[in-house]
Parts: C-alpha cells; structure tokens; sequence
C-alpha cells in the first residue's frame, strides 16, 4: 500500500477520528432550535459538502433565518468541546502515523470539516504537530467529491498526485481521492455501515484498523 508513496492525506472525521457518532445529537439538538426534526436522508445529502456548503444547505433546505456565518459559529460552540476533550483517534492511527512520520513521508490531513474543529481535536490527541498540511473544502472552490481539495494538499505537500495515498470513510471522499488520481484506502466507521458495499467498490483498499496496514493484514480490493 506505500511502495512508492511520498504522502498520506487523511480525511478526518470517520477516517482519522471516531467522531462522527456526535454529529446526530448535534443535528438534533439545532434543527430543534427551528421545530424540525432529523430528516433520515440529512446525512447523505450533505456527505462531501465542505463546513460552508453545509451551513448553505442547512439555511436554504429548513429556511434557517441566520446568515451562513452565524450557522457555522453555532455549530463550532456545540462541538467545540467534544472535539477539544472527547473525539479520539481510531484503532491503531496513532502507531500508523508515527509509523509513516518516522519512514520521512509528508502526512496532511483533507477535511470537510472546520478549521477550528480540525485544530480542537488535533490537540486534543497531541497531534497538531504532525502534519504537513491541513487542509479545509472552505479553502478551495470544490467540496468532495470534486478532487480539488486533495489537488490542492498534493501541491501545498510538494508531491504528485499519484505519489499519495488517501484514507476516506464515505463515497464521496473516496470519489474525490480518485478523482484526483491517488489511490484510496477505505476505513471502516459504523455511520457509513449502511454503505459498505460502494464504499469497497471504490476503494482499493479497506481496513478495519490501522494496525491491519502494519501488520500487512488489510484488503486489497482492486
């Protein structure tokens, strides 16, 4: 999986991070602000949007009468303390990760998430050191599964498209690693088991932890 490899770029959220079973509580509790209930196809209308797109389609879809900014500063506050103390890293991650740092390739992290979230739970876990780049869909023109954000951090790192290896949990962002020609690992998350299926048509590669990566155990799939 890293022959000839220069970097890894991490999604964040199902992917680097166990963090996405505190979304819904979140869904819950804001779209009750305005007398909605969780609609059950939310969650894969938004997958792929950048933090921004998310808060424009929250606004337009339940008529949320506060400006885009304003959603997304509301969102920050009722997950900033779950990221900060709460959201760890998946199975085997922290290994896997020393393990490349130590090898001299460039790590990133590509998230559809915010930048203050991303920072909260990179400290949180002792690690905001150990990236080369991180990098938002707020900072490019596209979210996933458009390939810019993951063109965009292949640059920033100074290496070619198909010098990369990506790790994504969900359709969209494996897309967007194809798509910007590098190929993908998928991490398995319980949110995204609904999808298992897609997720290991796109994908090249599936793991359940990333120790299965070190220990030479993960799934080739294509």
């Amino acid at each position: 999986m890293l022959k000839k490899k220069k970097a890894v770029i991490f999604d964040l959220d199902g992917t680097l991070m166990d963090s996405m079973w505190m979304w819904t509580d979140i869904d819950i509790a804001y779209l009750g602000r305005y007398g909605y209930e969780l609609p059950e196809d939310l969650q894969k209308a938004i997958e792929g949007m950048g933090f921004t797109e998310t808060a424009q389609y929250f606004k337009k879809r339940f008529s949320i009468p506060d400006p885009v900014e304003k959603i997304k500063e509301d969102w920050n506050q009722m997950a900033f303390d779950m990221y900060a103390n709460r959201v760890r890293m998946k199975p085997g991650a922290f290994r896997f990760l020393s393990e490349i740092r130590s090898r001299g390739m460039k790590t990133a992290i590509a998230s559809s998430n915010s930048r203050e979230l991303i920072m909260a739970c990179l400290d949180g876990n002792g690690i905001a050191d150990s990236f080369d780049c991180i990098m938002t869909s707020c900072d490019v023109a596209h979210g996933k599964p458009s390939p810019d954000i993951y063109l965009s951090t292949a640059r920033v790192c100074g290496v070619m498209p198909q010098e990369c290896l990506v790790f994504e949990d969900v359709p969209m962002g494996i897309l967007a690693g194809r798509n910007a020609g590098m190929e993908v690992c998928a991490v398995e998350d319980a949110h995204a088991s609904g999808q298992r299926d897609t997720i290991r048509s796109l994908a090249q590669y599936y793991i359940r932890s990333y120790d299965e990566i070190l220990n030479e155990t993960y799934e080739v799939l294509i």
